[in-house]
């Protein structure tokens, strides 16, 4: 390969690129600064829209492919397991190869994805395909993130930065807005062509407007790929642990404690080799510092309570409530995920990060507190108001978190693959963290409360003697045994207790996810009232320059911001 290749431009002052891989930021017209916005746009919302079709509509691929509901579950676990692993190695192949050829590369590979989607007929197919779609889809979300920063002048480019990010989050209220149309038309081949339509343009876009160049390192090691052989299958073994045993069982199926095992034997051991390497792939020893792990943590325990909104779809399917049913819900969600993401843009600023998490943070745990008041008779439009909040608190919290992770990485560009990854594990595997943990507290206290309500409900009782013969004489017109009717009455009664129980069972999910939020809350006001102590008792030593305080954001003030999301 050509070494001049990596020879660093002499760059015009504001254009040098942040970081090894990102482009250069020369000035733009206006109309060529809006191509880049809507290109940008474009890419992320196809980067995330696969996923967001399958997941808003798991139910109806279910029957489509014949496959039973813990089986679908493979499908987004099969999305987390790629896209967490291949981050590993993307940040360094567009550092190492440009680019251009990271761009052609991965949006004509997500095209040839898309259009394998259309024979996807069976569930082996379906996971294959979504685990190619994991692949493509993380190289695509930081490829529109490329494109947004490009719209933006030098002052305004954390706007950018948060704007890119949160277009990837619309996809899938999104989805859930506008598929039941799509479903309609062609059924799932109707998603499927309207995906590769999007994608193509999305290509065309691309390739008509051409990101500037940046710079170019050798950065590939070979220890770098004897630790992708060890983490990736150890984060696929993890997925399939977090997918699956909810619905397995976490302490009756085997192959459960089998997958843990060898996950956790398979991750330890990349780790101890990153660990001893001089030029790291992944830096644990940074990874580990205070300030760093206390924003992985943060962004961990938001992908959890954000889980309440998956949460609330569930519920509402308890009730028997279809798609179409709830699509003024799915409505005001995406205006409160949209309404979220353009105010955290506006305000957002590197010295009032951690107020803006709490902010969030206070948001969600209202709008839990709000649906942990919900019946059997809750309806759509009774909680427009808890989740819009809680979407609204979901966007908001994403370019603030961002950003003061790239602070540290400004100042120590090494740890670009490392940031990375922690942020895309938080992120994904955080949504499977939370989902698992909605599905396993809603599962053991729908257990608890209907065998606590079916415990009281004897015939001995006059209101349920009254209540079986009511709902056995609805079958009078159908049934002449007078004990198949008795039989459909305690059959119809025997629903409406499990009915209750898993309404009281998610009101006690909703409670949990409150609670998270506030303790959340609490650690973070509590950090920070630390943290000023500290400085305070430092200056009153003498002056002291923290070049890390508020959460390493300084380096973002001192200097232009990242164009690179990994």
């Amino acid at each position: 390969m050509d070494k001049d290749a990596y020879t660093p431009r002499n760059w015009a002052p504001g254009e040098r690129p942040s970081l090894p891989g990102s482009p250069s930021t020369p000035e733009h017209t206006t109309p060529k600064r809006v191509a880049y916005f809507v290109v940008g746009l474009i890419v992320a919302l196809t980067g995330g829209l696969g996923n967001g079709l399958v997941t808003a509509n798991i139910l109806n691929l279910q029957g489509s492919l014949g496959a039973y509901a813990a089986e679908m579950q493979w499908l987004p676990a099969a999305y987390v397991m790629t896209i967490v692993s291949m981050n590993l190695l993307l940040v360094k192949f567009r550092q190492q190869f440009g680019l251009r050829l990271f761009t052609e590369i991965f949006l004509v590979l997500y095209a040839l994805v898309t259009f394998a989607h259309l024979y996807a007929n069976s569930l082996s197919s379906a996971i294959a395909v979504r685990a190619a779609h994991g692949m493509v889809g993380g190289a695509l979300g930081v490829l529109g993130l490329y494109y947004t920063l490009q719209a933006f002048p030098a002052r305004h480019r954390l706007k950018g930065v948060v704007l890119g990010l949160g277009f990837a989050q619309l996809a899938l209220p999104l989805a859930r807005v506008f598929t039941s149309e799509l479903l309609q038309i062609g059924e799932w081949h109707g998603l499927y062509l309207f995906e590769l339509g999007l994608t193509l343009v999305a290509l065309g876009c691309v390739l008509a407007l051409k990101l500037p160049p940046g710079d170019r390192v050798q950065s590939f090691e070979p220890l770098d790929f004897l630790t992708f052989i060890l983490f990736a299958p150890g984060v696929a073994l993890l997925c399939a642990v977090l997918a699956q045993g909810r619905t397995a069982w976490w302490l009756e199926a085997r192959w459960v404690g089998i997958c843990l095992a060898c996950s956790i034997v398979l991750i330890v051991a990349a780790l101890a080799i990153e660990h001893n390497r001089a030029r790291p792939l992944l830096n644990t020893r940074w990874l580990t510092t205070g300030k760093i792990a206390k924003l992985f943590l943060s962004v961990l325990l938001f992908r959890i309570v954000l889980s309440e909104s998956t949460g609330a779809v569930g519920f509402l399917q308890a009730l028997n409530l279809n798609t179409d049913q709830m699509q003024n819900l799915f409505i005001v969600v995406l205006c409160g995920s949209v309404a979220g993401l353009l105010l955290s843009a506006i305000t957002i600023n590197p010295a009032t990060l951690n107020r803006s998490l709490m902010f969030a943070l206070a948001l969600i745990a209202i709008g839990a507190l709000i649906d942990a008041h919900a019946t059997s008779q809750t309806r759509p439009a009774n909680m427009y108001i808890s989740q819009f909040l809680l979407a609204f608190g979901g966007t908001y919290f994403i370019g603030p978190t961002m950003v003061a992770g790239m602070g540290a990485v400004i100042a120590e560009p090494r740890n670009l693959v490392s940031f990375s990854v922690m942020f895309t594990m938080t992120q994904n595997m955080g949504g499977l963290v939370g989902t698992a943990i909605v599905g396993t507290i809603q599962t053991a206290r729908e257990k608890y409360h209907s065998s606590y309500l079916v415990e009281h409900l004897t015939m001995l009782d006059p209101q349920v003697a009254t209540r079986v013969q009511s709902g056995a004489a609805a079958y009078g017109s159908v049934l002449a045994d007078p004990a198949l009717r008795s039989a459909q009455g305690v059959a119809r009664l025997g629903a409406a207790a499990t009915r209750e129980a898993n309404v009281l069972a998610y009101n006690d999910v909703f409670l949990m996810i409150a609670g998270v939020a506030i303790a959340t809350l609490l650690w973070l006001l509590v950090s920070q009232f630390w943290t000023s102590i500290t400085i305070g008792a430092r200056r009153l030593v003498g002056p002291v320059h923290d070049a890390q305080s508020a959460m390493a954001i300084v380096p973002i003030t001192n200097s232009e911001p990242s164009n690179d999301r990994r």
